[in-house]
């Protein structure tokens, strides 16, 4: 049987690929680059916290090995590297709760950091090389993006709060798009479904600087301190370590994007919601991108752009659209109007979650609260 990360890394995968931004999904090894800044005179209290982390992590489904190296230029910059069988454990793992907890202890002597992710797209060393190492995949061939970081933050609301929340989110100024000469906010897309916010954010340039500069701003500041009240995860903005733990809960990273080969401005975003049964997320996830793909080659299909987030049961697929709102019936967009299909993805979805209907188990339709791009996006 031909698997979804097969379907995704074959020759279809290296066809679709000038289309193809992002996905974890092609079943490569993974190398991940984390830069830590470390308070000075905090070194050995770092390195102390690094090896316990070190001892826990082995232990991980998923993980290969890692490396510390610390600046022959500034002792206070270090670099950790991690080797991964594949992204999904290694996301499984790093949006875990036990990763927030795991953690705890850098916080204390680091004073900033930076995640890269990267698929091994090519190494030294040849097949033999490979064949030693087990004969780990590498990614079959480069994607092509289009400039865009793509990104969301999602979070529950009191019960009963939902209008006014509502109406707190859809009412603010939008904040400078310039972030710096190279980083601008392109788009930003804001949903919600019962509680639950999801709110998706596109950057041209370096997302982390782009976040911050967001989270400076009077007006975006503002509501934020609005909403605190109404929160289900209480948070204070003017206690770092809050902000830190809040944020690294509601983050919703993209797992996949397509973008069709042909345009329509006049095109709608949509978002659907999949709450996926216990521990079945990122499978629920790979089924979507795998479709996605699919759907992608068809010239009369509706879909031109789509993009997947998930974190643990959380599957949020975020839909441009042409034809108007009947073109994002989700029967149509993931062409389920094929009962087989139709039955797989059910497999995956919780019935009881997030108000899905019980007799369809289907996606169910975000409403929108507001959707702005950049003047010159």
């Amino acid at each position: 049987m031909t698997t979804t990360s097969e379907r995704l890394s074959g020759p279809t995968a290296r066809q679709a690929s000038q289309r193809v931004s992002q996905s974890v999904f092609d079943g490569s090894r993974l190398r991940v680059v984390l830069l830590v800044d470390v308070y000075d005179g905090a070194q050995q209290e770092f390195l102390e916290a690094y090896e316990q982390l070190c001892n826990q992590v082995a232990s991980v489904p998923g993980h290969v090995s890692d490396q510390l190296c610390q600046s022959i230029e500034n002792p206070s910059q270090w670099l950790i590297t991690s080797e991964w069988e594949s992204a999904p454990p290694f996301l499984a793992w790093v949006n875990s709760e036990e990763h927030v907890q795991m953690v705890r202890p850098l916080h204390n002597c680091v004073r900033d950091t930076r995640s890269l992710r990267f698929h091994v797209v090519r190494e030294t060393g040849g097949p033999a090389e490979h064949a030693k190492n087990g004969g780990r995949r590498l990614q079959s061939a480069p994607r092509m993006g289009d400039g865009v970081i793509r990104h969301a933050l999602t979070f529950t609301v009191k019960p009963g709060s939902e209008k006014k929340v509502a109406a707190i989110l859809a009412d603010y100024a939008s904040p400078d798009p310039k972030v710096d000469d190279t980083t601008r906010l392109v788009r930003t897309s804001l949903f919600m479904h019962g509680n639950r916010v999801v709110r998706a954010i596109e950057v041209r340039g370096d997302l982390l600087a782009a976040l911050r500069h967001v989270a400076r701003q009077p007006e975006v500041r503002a509501v934020e301190e609005a909403i605190n009240p109404y929160l289900e995860q209480d948070r204070d903005l003017d206690d770092p370590e809050s902000a830190r733990v809040f944020f690294t809960r509601a983050a919703l990273p993209a797992v996949h994007h397509v973008t069709a080969e042909r345009e329509d401005p006049a095109a709608e975003r949509h978002a659907l919601y999949y709450p996926a049964r216990p521990g079945q997320g990122m499978r629920l996830a790979e089924l979507l991108a795998a479709q996605d793909e699919a759907a992608a080659d068809d010239p009369a299909g509706p879909v031109l752009r789509s993009t997947i987030f998930q974190r643990d049961d959380v599957v949020v697929r975020l839909i441009d659209v042409r034809g108007g709102p009947d073109a994002a019936d989700p029967a149509l967009t993931l062409g389920l109007a094929d009962p087989a299909r139709a039955a797989e993805l059910a497999e995956f979805m919780d019935p009881a979650a997030g108000g899905a209907p019980a007799r369809s188990r289907g996606p169910v339709r975000m409403a929108l609260v507001t959707d702005r791009r950049s003047p010159d996006a």
